[in-house]
């Protein structure tokens, strides 16, 4: 006589899963799955840091993470605006793949038009909660319909916005509604950030804290700093903000090149967000949390200060730029134990690598989404200071620009008439002598061009490949 067969229906599903997480909660954190906490900042060029070298802005909190863990010198972002790039972070696809090609207008933050742009794909959010992770967001979001959770995430603090004219006396959504914080936002969402990690301090949690800070253009460079390093600041000669003649190309942000107030308040930002990564870990040692938590800070893309006469990202210059600095973001990963202390790479590594290796770290590997087939590569290797092979290359896109980065050379190509750029990197790291066109360079340029072709041929959706006729999420720039 045959065993009778179980049947698996939807209560018996429920049950295995409750049982599942219930299982995890009770799990010592030392045998718990390790925890993730993801801190991304707003524009900030990885030059604004101590530990990238910056003499002059204070960053002794982040300075200590990148001590205590794995920091990488050539992490670049594939576009230079926040929506594309967070959307990247998240589901390990480049713009041409998601459709977010540019930051994204408020009517689809908020209102009758708005809606998740990641709503198709799986993220990294999605694939942690299913796999027993609880999953907090404090901070900007951007990605579209910001007053309802989503992407797997049940604890919710974000803004109403992308865009931030000032860190006081601001609106910020909370429990599905729009209320106004009068203190220091970047302190809210540091405050709001340990909360969520006291409260899940039992069960495996991932806390994307998204600080909307620096954020150093618009309006914003006009202000005075008001948070507790404005006296600090004050008056300071800052060597690291080159004083320089205006880009031609310089299209935006015109009236913050050399000026004083701007580098202060850029500055007194930068360390304002240090205080909340100190607060952040502060938390994470008195719970207990800390060995087994994986820590990883990152901008969402480059920033310029004044380098080549430029003051601000791609979107700021016509044409669109592409520098390094526009492209360069700071990207540490700590986790005592497991990820020896004060190394540093200086492989090539770009955004859409971030969640096949995050999800690497955290033995998740397997889970990474199989559909868009993101062109992501799992470096962890070299966060464990094994790497062996891997090539240099990232490609980069904004729009109508798209770029090529290899370990000694840069190609940037503009459809459909240019301006072309190429440039020798290990001769001229600060991309000043435009190769293109210059006689001897014929076959490199043949060959960086054919490598931008074969990339985006194999990766990029046509609805959303610009190049080819294909549409943007959001609003266009450049025609």
């Amino acid at each position: 006589m045959n065993p009778p067969r179980f049947r698996f229906t939807p209560t018996a599903f429920l049950i295995a899963t409750f049982t599942l997480l219930l299982g995890l909660g009770r799990l010592s954190a030392a045998d718990r799955p390790p925890n993730l906490v993801f801190i991304l900042t707003d524009n900030q060029g990885a030059w604004t840091l101590g530990c990238y070298g910056n003499p002059d802005i204070r960053t002794p909190h982040i300075d200590k993470l990148a001590k205590e863990g794995a920091r990488f010198t050539r992490a670049l972002s594939s576009n230079p605006v926040c929506s594309p790039t967070r959307a990247t972070f998240l589901t390990g696809l480049i713009p041409s793949q998601h459709g977010v090609h540019s930051f994204l207008d408020p009517k689809f933050m908020m209102g009758p038009q708005a809606y998740n742009t990641l709503k198709e794909f799986t993220s990294l959010g999605e694939v942690l909660r299913d796999s027993g992770y609880t999953c907090g967001l404090s901070g900007k979001w951007h990605l579209g319909d910001n007053l309802k959770p989503s992407e797997g995430f049940s604890f919710w603090i974000t803004k109403p916005d992308g865009h931030t004219n000032e860190f006081y006396n601001q609106d910020v959504i909370e429990h599905g509604a729009v209320r106004k914080e009068a203190g220091y936002t970047t302190d809210l969402w540091t405050r709001k950030g340990v909360e969520f990690i006291e409260q899940n301090k039992e069960r495996p949690f991932f806390l994307f804290l998204a600080y909307n800070g620096p954020y150093s253009l618009g309006q914003l460079m006009t202000h005075p700093p008001k948070n507790r390093h404005a006296e600090y600041y004050k008056g300071k000669h800052f060597t690291s903000f080159p004083v320089d003649a205006m880009h031609p190309w310089q299209h935006a942000n015109k009236q913050f090149h050399n000026q004083q107030n701007a580098m202060e308040r850029v500055a007194a930002e930068v360390s304002g967000v240090d205080d909340g990564v100190g607060d952040i870990m502060a938390t994470l040692k008195r719970l207990g949390l800390d060995d087994n938590t994986l820590v990883v800070y990152a901008s969402d893309q480059g920033w310029m200060g004044g380098q080549n006469g430029m003051w601000g990202m791609g979107d700021h210059f016509r044409p669109i730029g592409a520098h390094e600095l526009m492209m360069q973001i700071p990207l540490i990963f700590r986790r005592p134990a497991k990820i020896p202390a004060g190394h540093s790479s200086d492989i090539i590594v770009s955004n859409y690598d971030f969640l096949p290796t995050v999800l690497g770290e955290l033995g998740l590997g397997a889970k990474m989404p199989q559909a868009p087939k993101s062109p992501g590569r799992d470096f962890g290797a070299a966060i464990h200071g094994n790497v062996k092979d891997w090539e240099n290359v990232m490609f980069y896109e904004m729009e109508t620009v798209r770029a090529v980065r290899t370990d000694d050379w840069k190609y940037v190509a503009r459809f459909p008439n240019g301006p072309y750029e190429l440039y020798d990197m290990k001769k001229d790291p600060r991309e000043r002598f435009n190769l293109y066109g210059q006689p001897g360079t014929e076959a490199r340029r043949a060959e960086l061009a054919g490598r931008v072709d074969t990339f985006f041929t194999r990766y990029a959706d046509p609805k959303y490949d610009i190049w080819k006729g294909g549409i943007s999420k959001a609003k266009r720039h450049a025609e």
